[in-house]
């Protein structure tokens, strides 16, 4: 074991310094910079509970990054929305306390919360356009399958249809042509 002090690598090869935590005296390794500690030297627990005693209104609204409690996942497209823990659909919210933006409008139109299974649908496609009148509820995942296999087909047909038409054009440029 390392005594208070000792100058050593740490577990990612980086010169650090073995010190005890000020606060609970826990000793783990201090990386150093220019020669110096680059903390004061604190566990994280200790550090993290310090932090927010110093600095307790970073939090929520009064946090610089805050927007708003709304934010876009982009690796799904939907909106989420904060909700305070007294809120009436709180029961909807995962474990950070977001909500589906889509899933929240509907269940504000119902005034009621939505059930695990149902389903709400953007008949468009756009994950992202939450009016109220892109909006379907369906009861169950079942019905909501087929309704994007019918889309998906409808958009393949239109794509097809554009292709054709623009043919049909360049066929009749070429035959005023001649």
């Amino acid at each position: 074991m390392p005594q208070i002090g000792e100058i050593g690598r740490n577990k990612n090869y980086m010169k650090s310094m073995w010190m005890a935590c000020p606060d609970c005296g826990h000793e783990h390794w201090v990386r150093l910079y220019k020669g110096k500690p680059q903390s004061v030297g604190r566990c994280r627990p200790c550090s993290t509970r310090v932090n927010r005693r110093v600095m307790p209104n970073r939090y929520g609204s009064n946090n610089g990054c805050w927007r708003g409690g709304r934010i876009k996942d982009n690796t799904n497209g939907y909106v989420y929305i904060k909700v305070l823990p007294g809120d009436f659909f709180m029961p909807m919210a995962d474990h950070r306390r977001y909500i589906p933006e889509h899933r929240l409008i509907m269940a504000k139109h119902l005034n009621r919360c939505l059930l695990a299974w149902e389903i709400v649908h953007h008949k468009n496609g756009v994950r992202d356009d939450n009016r109220l009148e892109n909006l379907e509820l369906l009861p169950s995942q079942s019905k909501h399958i087929p309704s994007i296999k019918w889309q998906r087909e409808i958009n393949k047909r239109d794509k097809k249809i554009a292709k054709l038409e623009a043919r049909i054009k360049e066929l009749e440029v070429e035959k005023n042509a001649s």
